[in-house]
């Protein structure tokens, strides 16, 4: 595979990747927010009532408390991770390819940690179409991010990285004065 088709792909996956977290993002913070707004509201000085739980979601079931907070974290590591590829497609050098890889590594985790709790989610049921959506992109967003970094690896594979080629900046530079000679 070419090097200009490998930039382009993993460049249309990153835009990709970055415009599917900003809506699972968008979804998330919905639900979040939803769930802020009708939880139990005590005043100062009040007692929760007994039985209380933080992760407690008025929409989904038992599993959407989870999904959403982790779809959250994962959304806005994701994000991060798709401007490292970004600044790494433009500079293309072995130093760009650790924090790129590293950062896609990390969000590809943490997307699979919140979709395997948004397939809990579907298995226990019970859920509106806007979390289904979430679910969706989710499961979406796992597959079109491994190939990310599968596809990364193959442009190490067939690029111009080369430990052994020195860029002549940091070359040494001949000396033009005469050491040792009479």
């Amino acid at each position: 595979m070419a090097l200009g088709m490998v930039k382009f792909l993993a460049g249309f996956l990153l835009l990709l990747n970055f415009c599917m977290y900003v809506i699972v993002a968008a979804i998330a913070g919905w639900a979040l927010n939803k769930a802020l707004d009708h939880t139990y509201s005590t005043g100062p000085g009040g007692t929760l009532p007994v039985g209380f739980s933080p992760i407690y979601f008025p929409i989904g079931n038992e599993a959407t408390g989870f999904v959403v907070i982790f779809s959250l974290i994962a959304a806005v590591v994701g994000g991060g991770a798709c401007l490292s590829g970004i600044h790494h497609l433009r500079v293309w050098t072995p130093a760009s390819l650790v924090s790129s890889v590293a950062s896609a590594t990390t969000a590809c985790a943490l997307t699979l940690l919140a979709m395997g709790l948004a397939c809990k989610e579907i298995h226990i049921g019970g859920r509106n179409t806007k979390l289904r959506t979430l679910e969706s992109f989710l499961i979406i967003l796992s597959g079109t991010k491994i190939f990310y970094i599968l596809l990364i690896h193959v442009g190490l594979i067939g690029g111009k990285y080369s430990s052994t080629k020195i860029p002549t900046s940091l070359q040494r530079q001949p000396s033009l004065r005469n050491e040792g000679g009479p």
